[in-house]
């Protein structure tokens, strides 16, 4: 029999009995942070996916026998499966629970990701690929959406941090690390080194997850209508972004008819989602003002994350030759300020209103775009260095922020849409970036080219001079003077063509920053965020 307790806390044979300890409201155990870190290595994975095979395209496409337009849709079926799953996976977590969904979609990545280093031929690539997508891209929505679960408001934005650290750290280390593999061991290696960190996750979170139960019943009354529809839409979409440039837009019949039949997809969504029985995602959250302008914002971010990360490692291969080793060095700048930023961020977000952080954090970033509009030919590591250092100091101050403003006051219900549409929006402005900036390169390099073929002339003495001088060079390596004549033109029109493609990169930070001062001043039209601990109470 257990003693009984009097009311002055003493027990009846006169032994104190000490107060059970109480813990703090917002008290996180290690398992859950665990939990969350687990979830976030994941969003590493997802995004690494990406960077380190486009770093080794060349190598997959020569030994599958692939066209480099063919080779293209490697990065293209991966990217399409990852943006249609996103938006699903909060109604994929409640059909299956959060635990068996992460934990099945991990192994069928590891499987996917390895049959990817064993493909045999182009198709079978873009099945594995595929697949894999479809699992990567749930790893995004989900670490976001086990952040704003098991943390309580006052630690989410730590975890929002982890989860920005290693989401960015991807782009930054991919091009390197793929480099690198591809070189000394070969490219199958990218694949298979994949496999370690996933199996690390794996471990993680069958420990740290609790088991919940799914509603199978979904299923049956689940809007296949609507998903169908979106997932037509949105892998259209990123289709015709990817293939746009080539076939000159709207200028093809194949991007019209595409173009409309997404449309369509599109609306029919829509109507599903907001005036249809059981909709999978909640469009009516961009009711909510700060929402939607996050979301806004949240576009300009992946227009200039992916948007810078895309052109500058262009310029490298295209100007400068850089392999994939010397381009991923150069861009390592960029996430070295990230490890230090991220920690000393935590810490002001606790006492700075978030909406002057992302201020700060869009001109610092449109900033360090704008010492990039001086570029010449001669510019490389040394010279790009500062830019990319400045960047990665403003690209967490932006992100961090913004993701807490979004997601302050969401309630657990809406934890799955609130994710999913955040993680979307981000994602392809990332996607619309990549290919409005592949097209507006050709556009601007066309323009600056026509404008200097115009001060090229034979009466102008400076290109008589030039051309005379490039000839008796070529003449004095042994060409004869015919031959050094055509070698000298061919060297003038190389230099030109060059010259215009540099003006036309020139262009295209000048473009990226100039859209990230606008964010700054959509900043100011959030209305102020309650700080988490107050959202949380």
């Amino acid at each position: 029999m257990n003693d009984a307790t009097t009311a002055d806390g003493n027990n009846e044979v006169g032994e104190t009995v000490e107060p059970a300890e109480t813990l703090p409201e917002d008290y996180v155990s290690m398992r859950t942070w665990f939990t969350v870190w687990g979830s976030v290595i994941g969003a590493f994975i997802a995004v690494l996916n990406i960077m380190i095979t486009n770093s080794s395209l060349k190598e997959i496409q020569g030994a599958l026998s692939a066209t480099l337009h063919e080779g293209s849709f490697i990065s293209t079926a991966y990217l399409t499966a990852e943006v249609i799953v996103i938006p699903l996976t909060g109604w994929l977590v409640q059909v299956f629970g959060l635990r068996r969904f992460v934990l099945t979609t991990s192994l069928v990545f590891m499987a996917a990701t390895m049959a990817c280093a064993m493909a045999w031929n182009l198709e079978s690539m873009l099945v594995f690929r595929t697949i894999a997508g479809f699992a990567g891209g749930s790893f995004i929505a989900l670490s976001f959406t086990v952040i704003l679960t098991l943390l309580p408001p006052s630690k989410q934005p730590l975890g929002i941090a982890m989860f920005s650290l290693t989401a960015t750290q991807a782009p930054s280390i991919g091009p390197t690390l793929g480099g690198y593999l591809t070189e000394a061991i070969g490219w199958q290696s990218i694949f298979y080194m994949q496999i370690i960190p996933t199996i690390l996750m794996f471990a993680i979170l069958s420990w740290g997850l609790e088991k919940t139960k799914g509603n199978r019943s979904l299923l049956k009354t689940g809007d296949w209508t609507g998903i169908i529809t979106l997932s037509i839409a949105l892998g259209s979409m990123i289709i015709i972004l990817e293939e746009g440039n080539r076939l000159d837009w709207f200028e093809s019949q194949a991007i019209v008819r595409a173009t409309a039949f997404a449309g369509g997809c599109f609306l029919i969504f829509l109507y599903r989602q907001l005036w249809g029985n059981n909709a999978f995602i909640n469009l009516r959250l961009f009711k909510r003002w700060n929402f939607s302008l996050a979301n806004i914002l949240g576009v300009i971010l992946g227009l200039g994350l992916y948007g810078t990360i895309f052109i500058t490692p262009l310029y490298l291969a295209q100007i400068q030759d850089y392999n994939a080793w010397q381009t991923g060095v150069t861009m390592m700048w960029f996430g070295f300020p990230q490890l230090i930023m991220v920690p000393i961020l935590v810490k002001l977000m606790k006492t700075v209103d978030p909406r002057h952080l992302v201020c700060v954090g869009c001109i610092v970033f449109g900033w360090s775009c704008m010492i990039n509009v001086n570029m010449n030919a001669e510019y490389a590591y040394e010279q790009l260095l500062l830019a990319n250092f400045i960047r990665g100091i403003g690209q967490p101050l932006l992100s961090i922020p913004l993701a807490v403003i979004a997601t302050v006051g969401i309630e657990q219900a809406q934890v799955g849409s609130a994710s999913g549409l955040y993680n979307l929006t981000r994602n392809l402005g990332g996607a619309v970036g990549i290919a409005f900036l592949a097209t507006f390169l050709s556009i601007r390099q066309q323009f600056h080219s026509s404008h200097i073929v115009e001060n090229i002339s034979l009466y102008n003495p400076l290109t008589v001079d030039r051309l005379q001088s490039l000839q008796g060079y070529f003449i004095n390596l042994g060409a004869d003077a015919i031959l050094a004549q055509e070698q000298a033109l061919r060297a003038i029109d190389a230099i030109a063509r060059r010259e215009s493609y540099v003006m036309a990169y020139n262009d295209a930070f000048y473009f990226v920053g100039a859209a990230f001062w606008i964010g700054a001043a959509l900043t100011y039209l959030i209305k102020k965020p309650q700080p988490p601990s107050a959202a949380g109470s």
